[in-house]
């Protein structure tokens, strides 16, 4: 069980660091920490997935639960099962976007509040060391939220015009939800693009972070004349968007885009962004009468800030959208949705409405591995500490003309570092600049 236990969630390569035996004593553990009597489990299509979440139900009976079997769902799907369900917990096996090879779960308490880091995980990872409890055992049913789930999400679609859709689901679980939403929507026509769901992944991985995985989309939205392509992930919490030139649209900027159109209808608002955001997140934030609130990085972290603030939405630089009126969850359809809403309401393509926030040269995530993280974040203090500096995730130093963000990695071996600046040519020479220091703190830095 060494090193399965993230920040956010549970991961680990199938099966020598995550098999069905220690999927059971996690499903048991999970109870136990709960005090749960109903919860509800379901899985993505990875070729492990069936098996990891039958042992994890097995452990989560023997502790004396009643389980739902939700069986191949998306995350968000398995979300809202959790609060419309009324269950105690829910728990989804899924790796995400992370290759075939691997698997996880992702854990939750009633009304789906994640379970994370600082929010119950280790005490869950202590748990699993310890014997399994056995008490009256609960039972098993399967359960069908499908219907309910597109009849949620169908209903946030407003005033919808003529718009021709390109979806590439990935093999993912956005695959059998799409479909059944545009049935509901008849203006929009749906060109859907590796919609059957399959854990081999054979065309590929399904990361829209990854501009490798969206070059298809992007030529097919050019061919088809499409109004938008949308990218998901393996499990569907989170979506890339591709505007109608076929061009990538930057997911900070998006954060931006829906943060202005939902505060039209809630002035005041409070919205989250991560830190990583560029600075045209806050700036439309504000236009739009909104309160802006700077995150750490995370979908557990931004979700329990969003109950505590009680906010309208959120966004990542990795691709997630949170919706209070989703229970605080993050979810990719309900942003195709949101900005689907947002074109028919201007009647403008989406290059012309993300254009006026896209005005800050960015390098984009960097990857770098480094020996040793806390001596490069010290070296970089103490270069940059005439600047504004904060702590909240990593080290964040700001400059009038230009401000960069570095942090560990929760989930991969790294160090990531985001610089934006007021001009190319300044973003050229900080960046420079800013390896350069790294480089010279750990002269085995090596961008990744």
């Amino acid at each position: 069980m060494a090193g399965i236990f993230k920040a956010y969630d549970i991961r680990g390569r199938y099966p020598d660091e995550l098999d069905e035996a220690t999927a059971e004593r996690i499903g048991n553990a999970f109870v136990r920490l709960l005090g749960a009597e109903r919860i509800v489990v379901g899985r993505d299509m990875r070729l492990s997935a069936a098996s990891l979440a039958g042992a994890f139900a097995d452990g989560a009976i023997a502790a004396g639960a009643d389980v739902a079997d939700a069986g191949e769902v998306s995350t968000p799907l398995l979300n809202y099962a959790i609060i419309a369900g009324g269950f105690d917990g829910g728990a989804m096996v899924t790796a995400s976007h992370l290759p075939e090879d691997m698997n996880g779960l992702k854990l939750a308490r009633k009304d789906a509040v994640p379970l994370s880091g600082d929010r119950g995980l280790p005490l869950l990872e202590a748990m699993v060391g310890e014997k399994p409890v056995a008490r009256a055992a609960g039972s098993c049913h399967k359960v069908d939220m499908l219907d309910a789930y597109i009849g949620k999400v169908a209903g946030f679609v407003r005033n919808p015009r003529p718009l021709t859709v390109v979806v590439d689901a990935g093999n993912g679980m956005a695959g059998p939800e799409v479909p059944r939403l545009f049935e509901r929507v008849p203006a929009w026509r749906l060109v859907p693009m590796y919609i059957e769901p399959d854990g081999r992944f054979p065309h590929h991985h399904a990361n829209p972070l990854d501009p490798e995985t969206t070059r298809e989309l992007q030529d097919r939205v050019v061919a088809e004349g499409a109004d938008i392509g949308v990218a998901f992930d393996g499990d569907a919490d989170r979506c890339g968007l591709i505007d109608e030139r076929g061009e990538r649209v930057r997911e900070d900027l998006v954060t931006g885009l829906i943060a202005g159109f939902l505060l039209e209808g809630n002035p005041g608002a409070t919205v989250l962004y991560d830190l990583r955001s560029s600075r045209a997140v806050p700036q439309a934030i504000a236009r739009g009468g909104g309160r802006g609130v700077r995150s750490r990085v995370g979908h557990a972290f931004i979700k329990a800030r969003m109950r505590e603030e009680d906010a309208l939405f959120a966004g990542e630089l990795s691709g997630h959208y949170y919706y209070r009126d989703m229970g605080f969850t993050d979810n990719g359809i309900l942003t195709m949705i949101q900005v689907l809403n947002l074109i028919a309401a201007r009647g403008r393509p989406l290059s012309e409405l993300i254009r006026p926030l896209d005005h800050y040269p960015t390098t984009g995530e960097i990857n770098l591995t480094v020996s040793d993280p806390d001596l490069v974040l010290t070296a970089l203090a103490a270069r940059y500490r005439d600047a504004e500096i904060d702590r909240l995730d990593g080290l964040t130093v700001g400059y009038p003309d230009w401000w960069f963000n570095i942090r560990r990695s929760h989930t991969e071996p790294v160090v990531r570092l985001n610089l934006e600046a007021d001009t190319r040519g300044l973003l050229g020479e900080k960046k420079r600049e800013v390896l350069g220091v790294i480089r010279d703190a750990d002269p085995g830095t090596k961008v990744v």
